[in-house]
């Protein structure tokens, strides 16, 4: 199973749990099994069936360019953030 890890901001809704175990061969999947974990996070990570606008998903330390597409695997580390910008 993947580990997931949440920001600060996010553990609200986690129950202030900062790392999960989940399922899934892709992000979709990833957050589908979440939601079932935590009701009501995928109001948090997705917009439009998308990961939410604002927001980065990094797994295994690369930024995924791909959203809720982004393959998943069984070891991987996958962290949801606030998406970084300026110039």
């Amino acid at each position: 199973m993947a580990s997931v890890w949440f920001n600060q901001e996010m553990r609200e809704t986690t129950g202030f749990t900062g790392t999960v175990e989940v399922e899934g061969k892709n992000i979709r999947t990833v957050i589908a099994n979440l939601e079932i974990q935590f009701p009501g996070i995928s109001e948090v990570l997705i917009y439009e069936d998308d990961i939410m606008p604002g927001l980065s998903v990094i797994i295994d330390g690369n930024i995924g360019s791909i959203g809720v597409l982004e393959k998943v695997n069984e070891n991987s580390e996958v962290h949801f953030l606030p998406a970084l910008g300026g110039g």
